[in-house]
């Protein structure tokens, strides 16, 4: 196998899981489609829960979390407000969602603080991907009924093995590097009445 055909081979993998993830989810998208108003109108309202933190594959804390998300009467705008821990004043994150193509599923988290964080919608599942002070995020928000899934996966952006880059019964394999995931963070929260 030459260089393309690893290529298509590894598109056709992709493609393949997509598939299957479109075919798993599928009721969840029809959630999405079914109901009235589009994002991020849809996901209005103070949604609360737990967030459990797991370290090496143990749960290491558990406290409690909120995200509320609110129109902001004078813009494009929406509150986008994350609260963890008991003190809602000292917990609490004051950010900002804004819409930058709703067309494409652009959007962006402004922290209010110089940090925006470019945030992308794929269905019912809002991403945003980024690294601070050494380690890599994968954050992800997704709205499952009447349920906001909540999950963070971090590690370090250091790679933890480099493999490939090797010529394998004539063919040039390309370097693959892996990432370590030291932390997951989830939590299910549910619209608070």
């Amino acid at each position: 196998m030459n260089n393309l055909t690893v290529i298509i081979l590894l598109c056709f993998t992709f493609v393949l899981g997509l598939n299957a993830n479109a075919q798993n989810s599928q009721p969840e998208k029809h959630d999405q489609t079914s109901e009235s108003a589009p994002f991020p109108e849809s996901w209005l309202g103070n949604w609360v829960g737990e967030l459990n933190i797991y370290k090496e594959n143990k749960l290491v804390q558990t406290l409690p979390m909120e995200l509320e998300m609110l129109e902001i009467d004078s813009s494009n705008n929406y509150v986008w407000a994350i609260i963890y821990g008991e003190d809602k004043v000292a917990g609490r994150r004051s950010y900002e969602l804004e819409i930058v193509d709703a067309e494409k599923g652009i959007y962006r988290i402004d922290e209010k603080n110089s940090i925006k964080l470019e945030s992308y919608l794929f269905g019912n599942k809002l991403y945003s991907q980024f690294s601070v002070m050494g380690s890599q995020l994968l954050c992800t928000y997704e709205k499952v009924a009447d349920k906001m899934i909540f999950e963070i996966i971090s590690g370090s952006v250091e790679p933890i093995s480099i493999t490939g880059k090797e010529i394998v019964e004539g063919e040039e394999i390309p370097e693959v590097k892996t990432f370590p995931i030291n932390v997951m963070q989830k939590a299910i929260l549910s619209q608070k009445e």
